[in-house]
């Protein structure tokens, strides 16, 4: 792709929703390593559904797929869900964009998702674990 056919401004986003207008530009096809087209969003409303999502990342382009993960007892959002762009280009503009604006009244985080090995558990330690680590 060409600097021109890669440079672009994500539109307003449903006043709606609560987010500003957002502004991205790319100015070269050089992504990170670890970039991937599937991003991670966190701290989710209970009140974000899918079409939620969809109108708030549409307008960094293709999105694919999106899914919010739902506790399987209650029924309700962990507050947690994932957005799949057609491409990595577009998953980092959002990215960068969205992570720290409010959607429906919380902000988000929002990381490249990692993937992890089919039955592998991915293990993040807690605080109170990393006590025996000591401070100089």
């Amino acid at each position: 792709m060409n600097k021109k056919s890669m440079a672009f401004v994500a539109k307003s986003i449903s006043t709606k929703l609560h987010v500003p207008l957002l502004q991205c530009r790319f100015l070269s096809s050089h992504s990170s390593p670890s970039s991937t087209n599937k991003l991670f969003v966190g701290g989710l409303s209970w009140s974000v559904d899918e079409k939620s999502l969809i109108d708030a990342f549409s307008s960094f382009g293709d999105v694919t797929e999106v899914r919010i993960v739902y506790d399987k007892d209650s029924g309700r959002s962990r507050g947690f869900g994932f957005v799949i762009f057609s491409n990595e280009d577009n998953a980092k503009c959002a990215k960068d964009a969205m992570d720290g604006k409010a959607l429906l009244g919380r902000p988000l985080r929002i990381n490249f998702a990692l993937e992890k090995a089919r039955g592998s558990p991915v293990v993040v330690p807690r605080l109170s674990d990393l006590g025996h680590l000591k401070r100089h």
